[in-house]
């Protein structure tokens, strides 16, 4: 069961089939915003549309139809956000494929829970496997080394076959580059949580639903501190092969 919801996850990272509109919500310490983020064959579109909890001033939101009215007339500029996004891209499949020799997993048995809900909720049945880093593993790249001192536990969707949730915690400090580019120090934790958008299309569509990082290290020498959440809601579908331009438009209008 393990294995083929690991390998639907892989699978799925690179399925672009089902382009989707989404309301996407970051929060830090000190500062949130709100975007609406719509995808495309070109890459992400995304318009501010709050900040701080607030909608936008006249003044910001004329600066941001400016900035999407520019971006339509720049297709050089998204094309090298589309590189930036397919490099992103292609970091997380490098841990997606990394996972089931990276660990060792344990069942722990079934539970109750699904994503943004505790385990003990009445909701969909769960079954549970606590995993730790795999003796003698050797990561093969910077993009995995994070999984070398990680613990935690993971949620299987028996009938989907697909990870509901992720709790990944660092038990020692990671270095990165023999220490050279950076450091994530111990202690630091991720969470990330799945869920079916798509009931409602027909069709299957999991996408994330919340992203939770609490991290502290050092990169390259100035010391940082990660301590991020995202949330994402609003899920509906858009025309697959939608043009960037045209999303923009539709962003624009607020349609």
């Amino acid at each position: 069961m393990l294995d083929r919801a690991l390998a639907n996850e892989v699978n799925a990272a690179q399925d672009a089939s089902h382009p989707m509109r989404y309301q996407l919500k970051k929060t830090s310490p000190n500062w949130n915003s709100t975007k609406e983020i719509c995808e495309t064959r070109d890459g992400d579109v995304a318009r501010l549309v709050e900040q701080n909890g607030q909608p936008l001033s006249a003044a910001d939101e004329q600066k941001e139809q400016a900035r999407l009215a520019e971006l339509a007339g720049d297709p050089g500029k998204q094309r090298r956000r589309k590189q930036s996004e397919d490099a992103d891209q292609a970091r997380v499949l490098k841990v997606l494929r990394a996972l089931p020799t990276a660990f060792v997993y344990q069942d722990a048995g079934a539970g109750q829970g699904q994503a943004g809900k505790p385990a003990d909720s009445q909701s969909a049945k769960v079954e549970r496997f606590t995993f730790t880093p795999r003796p003698g593993y050797s990561a093969p790249d910077l993009e995995t080394q994070i999984l070398t001192q990680m613990a935690g536990e993971i949620w299987i969707d028996p009938l989907h076959l697909r990870v509901v949730r992720l709790e990944g915690h660092l038990q020692q400090d990671v270095d990165f580059g023999w220490g050279i580019l950076g450091r994530l120090n111990k202690g630091g934790w991720i969470v990330i949580e799945q869920a079916d958008v798509g009931p409602d299309m027909g069709v299957d569509q999991w996408r994330t639903v919340h992203f939770k990082m609490v991290m502290s290290g050092r990169v390259v020498w100035k010391a940082r501190v990660f301590d991020t959440t995202e949330d994402e809601t609003g899920y509906e579908p858009v025309p697959a092969g939608l043009s960037y331009q045209k999303a923009i438009e539709i962003l624009r209008a607020n349609k």
